[in-house]
């Protein structure tokens, strides 16, 4: 099995591609398949989100291109950006994991939340997509670090 244990940044070269939806992107240990079948284990610092077009590289220092799977997700949009902040509020309010676009809040599907963002004024248009939600102000990064002594 394929261990990939170190996160790359994008760039042009891979030699194979793990396409994944995001509950298993933001996971720091797994298994999956590459597309072409090749078992590969995950094992990345904790804290990390896999995104789409980063790159991972294991030992043997074989470099595969992670690509977001698209999902049904929905697209909450309005042009009035106070709107959009209430919005934004109600859904961070119940742990969302949000995608913030110009005009348009993205999630994962899900009719109740739907509801709740169309009684707010939003317009709500179902799809597939690639989900790439804000990892969060606390998420752990790998470029700098900050000491809270």
């Amino acid at each position: 099995m394929l261990e990939l244990n170190k996160k790359l940044a994008p760039g042009e070269q891979f030699d194979g591609v793990l396409s994944l939806p995001f509950h298993i992107r933001q996971k720091s240990r797994f298994r999956a398949a590459l597309t072409d079948g090749t078992p590969v284990a995950v094992i990345v610092e904790r804290g990390s989100v896999l995104r789409h077009g980063d790159r991972l590289v294991s030992n043997c220092e074989r470099i595969v291109a992670i690509e977001a799977q698209p999902e049904r997700v929905s697209d909450a949009s309005h042009d009035d950006p106070q709107l959009l902040a209430r919005a934004a509020y109600h859904l961070g309010n119940r742990h969302v994991p949000v995608q913030v676009l110009a005009r348009t809040l993205r999630y994962l599907h899900d009719h109740v939340l739907d509801g709740m963002c169309e009684q707010l004024g939003l317009h709500i248009a179902t799809r597939e997509a690639r989900f790439e939600p804000e990892v969060g102000a606390y998420h752990a990064h790998t470029s700098h670090s900050h000491s809270h002594a």
